[in-house]
């Protein structure tokens, strides 16, 4: 343990050098140009066997750990030693751009959130993976889809997320609802009844993450989709200035102005929703499966545990379209011992490997057999509601300046949403901005 504990300092030591160097190197940091000399290398050689680093987000439940530990008891000498990044996703692209930028073998196995996928491939900081390194037959498409540049696939699907929508159960009871709604009309009907009950007395109707931040963009992103449209085309091609993007935006618009989204869901990310409809002033939220072990909690944090249920979020015609969340594991091209990478990405991110990560972690797997397993649905009966959101989820826009680019989209949204704008100016030039961006 102690010699453990001496590599992850002596690794975060170097990553920290190394930092300083790329900043020296690229000014600011922030640039997304390819390293020089990429081309020369060979995308297609995993060679080299030997010790390796995997370079991933804190995992608090300590799951990835005890894969990781399995690992390294099988190979002794082909040990994996795991390299702790900033829990800031902005500061672990970072990290993980600048170590590309300067060729650095201290990298080897990356964990890449799924919206990272075409930057990194486009500027070859990460290889291309052999057909075999996945089972995408028994992989939900979605996952695979995001892990795929250009019909080439640079990532193995580790973890998964998709939206869902928490509803007030014992309120749709009341007021006499049978079903919970599936479209934004059926939603804003069945909170007209009620929002009139006396126990909802000063609650709000619905609220999602509409904070100017990569929370909107997703928000966005789900309600154009949900309305029939696309931010970008499967080109990369920007196809907001058209009705069904239009619609979209105004969900989201008209919205706040008819009062059915509390005021202050201006500012809500994921944590100030949750304690909104936590404390009881939701009847509809939309978020992420996280929450359902906290608003389930029987300590008396929740004022709605045994009270809310869970079903897809609502669309303009139907059920509505999620935005896919999650993670890939890919192989930076610079690293050393190539062999180890691949046959340790194998295993990481295996079926026998995700169902064991279960027992002790929240994150959904990659695999759409486990959202229909007894024991796993015993423990989480909202995976198959789950399982129906990810099998229509679409990934955020597919596009090699993903951080410009969101950044645009959650410009103009925001400027609509809060009036700044009205939806037609704010698309127009929205378009403008992503159109720029994919030249």
């Amino acid at each position: 343990m102690r010699q453990r504990r001496h590599n992850w300092q002596t690794l975060l030591v170097a990553s920290a050098s190394l930092t300083v160097v790329a900043l020296a190197l690229t000014g600011c940091g922030g640039a997304t140009t390819a390293p020089k000399g990429a081309e020369e290398i060979s995308t297609n050689s995993f060679e080299g066997r030997g010790p390796i680093n995997y370079v991933s987000n804190r995992d608090a439940s300590g799951a990835a750990g005890k894969s990781i530990d399995e690992w390294n008891t099988a190979h002794p000498e082909e040990k994996v030693t795991f390299v702790e990044l900033p829990d800031n996703a902005d500061q672990q692209r970072q990290q993980l751009v600048q170590n590309a930028q300067i060729k650095s073998d201290t990298f080897s196995v990356l964990n890449l959130d799924v919206v990272w996928t075409a930057e990194f491939a486009a500027n070859k900081w990460i290889m291309p993976l052999p057909e075999d390194s996945i089972v995408a037959e028994k992989m939900i498409p979605a996952t695979v889809d995001a892990a795929t540049y250009r019909d080439t696939l640079f990532g193995a699907p580790n973890y998964t997320d998709g939206a869902l929508m928490y509803f007030r159960s014992d309120l749709l009871k009341a007021a006499g609802i049978a079903t919970p709604p599936s479209t934004w009309d059926e939603m804003k009907a069945a909170c007209k009844q009620i929002l009139a009950l006396p126990e909802a007395k000063k609650m709000s109707c619905y609220a999602g993450q509409f904070d100017k931040n990569e929370a909107l963009t997703v928000n966005f992103s789900e309600a154009v989709a949900s309305a029939g449209g696309t931010v970008v085309d499967a080109a990369g091609k920007p196809t907001v200035d058209t009705p069904e993007a239009k619609a979209g935006l105004n969900l989201l618009v008209d919205g706040f102005k008819e009062g059915m989204f509390p005021s202050d869901a201006i500012t809500y990310l994921e944590e100030q929703g949750r304690r909104a409809f936590q404390d009881g002033e939701l009847v509809f939220l939309r978020n992420w499966p996280f929450l359902h072990a906290s608003l389930s909690a029987t300590d008396g944090s929740s004022k709605v545990a045994g009270k809310f249920d869970i079903t897809s979020i609502p669309g303009v015609d139907g059920p509505g379209v999620s935005t896919l969340g999650g993670r890939s594991l890919a192989i930076s091209p610079f690293a050393s011992n190539k062999a180890t990478a691949l046959d340790f990405l194998k295993f990481f991110t295996s079926e026998e490997q995700s169902e064991k990560r279960l027992e002790l972690s929240s994150r959904a797997p990659v695999y759409a057999s486990l959202f229909e397993d007894p024991k796993v649905v015993a423990k989480r009966p909202f995976y198959p509601t789950l399982l129906t959101s990810l099998n229509n989820a679409q990934p955020r826009p597919k596009v090699v300046q993903y951080g410009a680019t969101t950044k645009a989209i959650q410009e103009e949204a925001y400027a609509a949403i809060t009036g700044k704008k009205d939806t037609d100016t704010a698309l127009k030039d929205m378009q403008a901005k992503l159109t720029e961006l994919s030249k």
